[in-house]
């Protein structure tokens, strides 16, 4: 057990879960998509729509987005910091089916077109769970280096990014395969032991078949 399990994070407060977690959520956001987020639509679900604002869970999600971290001091002031960059965002609910009660949809348009639609849950102690991307389900914590493989369900597309990793000296610790129907448009999601480097990223995008390559570090 790991220590930081007992005590919880180091954090702005007041909650690990509905602050400390939500800081993460739109941190990890941030890095899918890979640029500064111009716009944000951001949904949130059960606990965190009915005592989220009491929490600073809108103000923490939009902290992880300007790329804060958890216990950064600024995150009471994330609304003003985000307006002072540019930054349009807004705050509505959903209700979801079958999720954690700390949850949020956030539908992200960067600064040079880049859009995002993500789904993450807030698990208590600092620690999220990334459920879908782009309207595909998924499941992975951020806590790994991640490579998001968005693509067409054909043969062989497997087997072409793991070979790839493995000319890297890349090692994959999980792997987890996703699609919306057969033939359709399917996601590969695997968790690494070392970094990927951009070339190495740059590599996977073109491959044929591949729609879109996302990687968190």
């Amino acid at each position: 057990m790991n220590l930081f399990d007992i005590l919880g994070p180091v954090m702005v407060g007041p909650s690990s879960s509905h602050t400390a977690g939500a800081v993460r959520i739109g941190y990890v956001a941030r890095k899918l998509l890979g640029e500064f987020p111009k716009k944000a639509e951001i949904l949130l679900h059960g606990s965190f729509a009915t005592t989220g604002t009491g929490h600073g869970t809108d103000k923490a999600l939009i902290s992880g987005l300007l790329g804060m971290q958890p216990d950064d001091i600024r995150i009471p002031q994330s609304f003003e910091l985000a307006r002072a960059q540019g930054m349009e965002f807004s705050f509505g609910t959903v209700a979801l089916r079958d999720v954690h009660p700390n949850t949020a949809l956030l539908r992200l348009t960067g600064e040079n077109g880049k859009q995002l639609e993500i789904t993450a849950s807030s698990l208590g102690g600092g620690r999220i769970k990334v459920i879908e991307i782009d309207g595909i389900r998924s499941s992975f914590t951020g806590e790994a280096p991640t490579l998001i493989v968005h693509n067409l369900d054909r043969p062989g597309l497997v087997a072409e990014v793991t070979s790839l990793l493995y000319n890297q000296s890349i090692n994959i610790a999980t792997m987890q395969l996703y699609r919306n129907r057969r033939g359709g448009t399917a996601v590969m999601i695997i968790e690494t032991d070392q970094l990927i480097n951009r070339k190495a990223v740059e590599a996977f995008e073109k491959i044929k078949g591949i729609v879109k390559v996302t990687y968190l570090d």
